[in-house]
């Protein structure tokens, strides 16, 4: 298997992308990776080049650069030339770091569409108090949405969930502000109506404040709300561990306590941290591209390679191609 990375994208490029490269080969004997950057830049941090290689180039899109326009004139950028390895099929799939608006834009004009979806949606795995995470989807490829872009993300969602997370028969949930089914505004209404009568295991209207309960396996709503929804999360995170760090250096008494709650805490931020799920899939393209977090690590890095690898093996892509097919057959036969 074949996976190329964009070396340069990202907060901690190219540093933690070759760490969490190198990580990935050894774990996985299968796997070879390409890295897409600066060589001499690349080469610092990279002590064994087993099933790696480099495709050198310098140039970078930054995290300021407007998106379409940057993969537009940008040919060489080390984003857009892993996406372009992953169009041409000399890998599997590709994985960035840096700017998430150019990384769809290279998603649609460089990897391009599977045919019959609409629009792709990018969905990252979030934690839930049980630890067995959801996927939400969209949380930012398209801020508007009809109820047919709804639908085609919960088919999308349902398959990724069944095939990589191994979850069997997916609940299937709508993101609104009440769990009526009248409730919500024309677009949760018509989609609530296209849900119910798919061949899905559709649960109904969702609140976001039961969300990391694990009220559903798959979250499906327009991306204005769902990025909204996301950065409330991780931003509510972040906030409550600075208070509680606040609060257990506030005395001596108290640090004496937090050294004996070290262990447990951070198991919980591990299990509060999506980054431990891999990126974000943008689903709905020719071939898999994920979505690293644009301060990732190594250990996240790692864990978007073991995502990507799973996307692979799993045939998702060919699945989504294979159920967006038999969909439309049935319509034209109908």
């Amino acid at each position: 298997m074949k996976i190329a990375i964009d070396a340069m994208g990202g907060d901690n490029a190219p540093k933690e992308i070759v760490l969490g490269a190198m990580k990935a080969v050894q774990e996985f004997s299968n796997l070879h990776i390409t890295l897409v950057g600066d060589e001499k830049q690349i080469k610092e941090y990279l002590t064994s080049d087993e099933r790696i290689t480099i495709l050198h180039t310098t140039e970078v899109i930054l995290g300021t650069d407007e998106p379409v326009r940057a993969v537009r004139r940008k040919k060489n950028a080390s984003m857009v030339l892993a996406a372009q390895q992953a169009a041409d099929g000399s890998v599997d799939a590709c994985i960035s770091a840096g700017n998430t608006g150019a990384l769809m834009a290279a998603g649609l004009f460089v990897v391009g569409r599977i045919e019959g979806i609409d629009r792709p949606a990018l969905a990252p795995t979030l934690p839930t108090l049980g630890g067995e995470g959801f996927l939400l989807l969209d949380v930012g490829a398209n801020a508007d949405a009809k109820p047919e872009h709804l639908l085609q993300y919960a088919i999308m969602g349902s398959i990724y969930s069944e095939k990589v997370r191994g979850v069997t028969r997916p609940r299937v949930g709508l993101l609104n502000i009440g769990t009526e089914e009248k409730k919500g505004n024309e677009l949760t209404k018509h989609s609530f109506d296209l849900l119910k009568n798919a061949d899905l295991n559709f649960i109904g209207n969702v609140e976001a404040r039961d969300l990391l309960e694990g009220v559903a396996d798959v979250v499906v709503t327009d991306g204005f709300t769902g990025n909204m929804v996301l950065k409330t999360i991780e931003g509510t995170a972040l906030s409550m561990f600075k208070m509680l760090k606040t609060t257990l250096m506030s005395s001596l008494k108290s640090k004496l306590a937090a050294a004996v709650l070290k262990p447990n805490l951070m198991s919980l931020k591990n299990t509060l941290d999506y980054s431990e799920y891999g990126g974000a899939a943008l689903f709905g393209l020719k071939s898999p591209v994920i979505k690293a977090h644009g301060s990732s690590n190594s250990r996240a890095i790692f864990s978007a390679i073991r995502q990507t690898k799973d996307m692979v093996e799993k045939g998702v892509v060919g699945q989504i191609q294979k159920t967006v097919e038999e969909s439309s057959n049935s319509k034209i036969e109908s």
